[in-house]
């Protein structure tokens, strides 16, 4: 194999399946030499599609006989789906064929297969899902959103020191603001599980800030920002809704008479600029963390620019060794306080 990097695609996972993820796999490769791809999935349906493209050993085939539904019970597909294009993609990286795995397949699915496949990095408890959202001064990362509906102040600690990690390696931020998302930035405020992270936080080695906002988010001064799976998910879909509201009414109030269709005209380098760092197709693919290999999400509705993002992100992680670097800093965070 020439290519440094493997990455498998589960190429019948999301709203669009191979529809999207072979040509996202086929400009993927015209981009970058390093790489190769296994797109797993109905073989001859995907043979089909690449039609007469060839990239010799850095695009293979990996039949996989089922798929996952988008609303598919994730029970039901663990037990039930065993050779699942999802299902095989994931161990494909247990058994080291590739050094990563995308998907834009059902959520729930993804993480419980992931996780009873992959298994967990030593002393981690619960995976949890981060991605990057754009702010005011270029991107900050977020997790969970949602993983873990419930954590504790420790799950909370964990969450922080793999997505500092994360960010570290993959956005080459060099230690990472960490904030935990409260309803204020007083000390009284917030749950107990919240508090208590806020102690373990603060007593730790971290480049830990204290509590933020939701608008410190998107208006920056943080890189990461820590937050259990429901109130990182209603954060990440409320901002996602948001967007689409301001571009809905900025197309509106462009379309309103001639007058501001003019204007439109002539604002059209900006609003393109403008559409272009909020696109969430740019910030497609979200990272499961914690486990013994690296598994990327990418959303179910996703495009092929925005797959192409998340197979990008997934050679990131294996390139700068994310699952080490998290397991060495997770164990030396842990030794720290159990010497203090």
């Amino acid at each position: 194999m020439n290519s440094a990097v493997t990455i498998s695609l589960d190429a019948m996972g999301g709203d669009h399946g191979a529809a999207v993820v072979v040509p996202a796999a086929l400009d993927y490769l015209r981009n970058d030499p390093d790489v190769c791809l296994i797109l797993v999935g109905n073989e001859a349906l995907l043979r089909e599609k690449i039609g007469g493209h060839s990239f010799g050993d850095r695009l293979r085939f990996h039949h996989a006989s089922q798929e996952v539904g988008m609303d598919e019970l994730p029970s039901k597909a663990l037990r039930g789906k065993k050779d699942s294009s999802m299902r095989v993609a994931i161990n494909l990286v247990k058994e080291g064929v590739a050094d990563a795995c995308v998907s834009a397949g059902n959520t729930g699915a993804l993480m419980a297969t992931s996780r009873f496949v992959l298994k967990m990095l030593p002393n981690v408890d619960r995976p949890a899902i981060i991605t990057a959202l754009p702010s005011i001064e270029g991107q900050t990362y977020m997790l969970d959103l949602g993983a873990n509906v419930d954590c504790s102040a420790e799950h909370l600690f964990q969450f922080a020191v793999m997505g500092s990690e994360q960010v570290s390696a993959v956005a080459d931020i060099s230690n990472p603001r960490i904030g935990l998302l409260n309803i204020g930035q007083e000390e009284i405020k917030g749950n107990e599980q919240v508090k208590g992270a806020h102690e373990l936080l603060a007593a730790s080695s971290l480049n830990y800030i204290g509590y933020v906002e939701g608008d410190d988010v998107f208006k920056g001064g943080v890189d990461v920002v820590v937050a259990d799976g429901f109130v990182g998910n209603v954060a990440l879909k409320s901002s996602e809704g948001v967007a689409k509201m301001i571009s809905h009414a900025m197309k509106e109030s462009f379309r309103r008479n001639w007058l501001t269709k003019l204007a439109g005209l002539a604002a059209m380098p900006v609003l393109k600029a403008f559409r272009r760092r909020i696109d969430p197709r740019r910030y497609n693919g979200a990272s499961l963390l914690g486990l013994r290999g690296i598994v990327i999400k990418s959303h179910g509705g996703a495009d092929q620019l925005a797959f192409e993002n998340a197979i990008g992100i997934a050679r990131k992680e294996v390139l700068t060794d994310v699952l080490s670097r998290i397991a060495s800093q997770v164990e030396k965070h842990l030794e720290k306080r159990e010497g203090a």
